[in-house]
């Protein structure tokens, strides 16, 4: 049996290849901005839900608080988002847009689309909504076995 044959029976060898590919487009879509898929989706939660703390922006994204912390400490660095003391609780820190983090969402909204859609075309219009579903369905179920949970979902 070929490597091929015993790796592409493994969902999880065909989870991680595909994520793979689709940050490779998302970078290709999303070029013209040094943004990647986890910033963007840290700004993308801002964008919606302005003053998060980074342990609500972890929750809202699935990511550990290590990895948030690094990932603000970033944009703030490139000037896309603001962090101020949290006005309840001395001890965290609320996260804001800034103009530049809005443009940046704005901008990069319709590449970031092109990148989901390129993902996707290869399979019918009946066949995403039944991908989405099941994908959906396999995160949700699944959700406690993440280094973080997501919101929602505990």
């Amino acid at each position: 049996m070929s490597p091929k044959q015993l790796l592409w029976r493994r969902p999880g060898f065909l989870v991680r290849r595909l994520h793979q590919i689709h940050v490779a487009m998302f970078l290709e879509e999303c070029s013209s901005h040094p943004l990647t898929p986890v910033q963007f989706a840290v700004l993308t939660a801002l964008a919606v839900l302005p003053g998060l703390d980074q342990v609500s922006i972890g929750l809202e994204v699935g990511l550990d608080r290590t990895t948030t912390a690094d990932v603000v400490k970033r944009l703030e660095e490139n000037g896309f988002v603001r962090r101020t003391v949290h006005p309840a609780d001395k001890r965290a820190r609320q996260v804001f847009l800034t103009k530049a983090g809005q443009v940046v969402v704005d901008e990069m909204h319709a590449s970031m689309t092109s990148a989901q859609e390129r993902l996707l075309a290869p399979l019918t219009p009946a066949e995403r909504g039944m991908f989405m579903q099941l994908l959906s369905r396999l995160v949700e179920v699944n959700n406690q076995y993440g280094r973080t949970t997501l919101k929602g979902m505990a």
